[in-house]
């Protein structure tokens, strides 16, 4: 058994922490949802799972010479099983010239994102909530259907994928992903979601999102605070979150560290 690893002081090296991050999360990484498998081929490690699920490459170890072959190599793997993907590339990520390489073979770049770490138990305790509302975790497929619903109107795009891969985690591995959902007089406002890393002492804080006419009010905050609590009660002492230019001065504020860059790179 993987023992649990020291966790890094408020004031760690962020180079120290973010080899942790490459070792636990990315070399080390396990599949994250039922019917998924990690594979690791040559230098670079991916996820491949059913079409609902997330499917990409999670780390890379190449250079100028080997980078286009293994890039061809990632395509045609899921290109042979009709799956889109990702190629989750990260600020020092190599060569540097990785993602130039990415976008001449045809993958599209979405926004870039930081990657933040925190200790859970720096972060406040407690961000108190607006009068009426109330955080419930979402268990069954009511509790799922309100936080697909946040998600859709939060941030306009399709939650079934969502919905299919939330049901499949918290049937096969309720205790390490956790939904959070965030409710107005009975009606889903917010939600976030928070997965478990077991042995690497990380825990990761997803999809935090309010609609439109709550945010400002300090929802998002509670539910992080709400997620660290969680995270840090259950042996989990590092957060990790990749974080849009919205949330980033939000969570840097709460005690967030940045460490580096993450830019998906998607295709099909």
């Amino acid at each position: 058994m993987r023992s649990e690893p020291p966790v890094p002081g408020p004031s760690a090296d962020p180079a120290r922490l973010l080899a942790l991050y490459d070792l636990r999360l990315r070399r080390e990484a396990r599949p994250d949802g039922p019917g998924c498998r990690i594979e690791r081929t040559g230098a670079v490690v991916r996820q491949t799972g059913p079409a609902h699920a997330w499917n990409g490459v999670l780390w890379s170890g190449l250079d100028a010479r080997t980078a286009d072959a293994a890039i061809a190599g990632q395509i045609a793997h899921y290109r042979a099983l009709g799956l889109p993907f990702e190629w989750k590339l990260y600020g020092h990520d190599e060569p540097a010239d990785l993602g130039e390489r990415l976008r001449a073979a045809g993958f599209v770049p979405e926004e870039p994102e930081t990657l933040l770490v925190a200790e859970a138990s720096a972060l406040p305790a407690e961000v108190p909530l607006p009068p009426g509302v109330v955080l419930r975790e979402a268990t069954g497929e009511e509790g799922v259907r309100q936080v697909v619903e946040v998600h859709e109107r939060a941030f306009g795009t399709d939650g079934g994928p969502l919905r299919l891969a939330l049901l499949d985690a918290l049937a096969a591995s309720p205790r390490t992903v956790t939904a959070v959902v965030a409710l107005a007089d009975g009606v889903p406002v917010g939600a976030a979601r928070l997965e478990l890393h077991p042995g690497t002492g990380f825990a990761g804080l997803w999809g935090g999102g309010i609609v439109a006419e709550w945010r400002g009010r300090g929802l998002y905050r509670a539910l992080v605070a709400h997620r660290a609590r969680l995270a840090a009660a259950r042996g989990h002492h590092l957060l990790h979150v990749d974080a849009l230019p919205t949330s980033r001065p939000i969570l840097q504020r709460l005690g967030f560290t940045a460490l580096t860059t993450t830019t998906p790179h998607r295709y099909g």
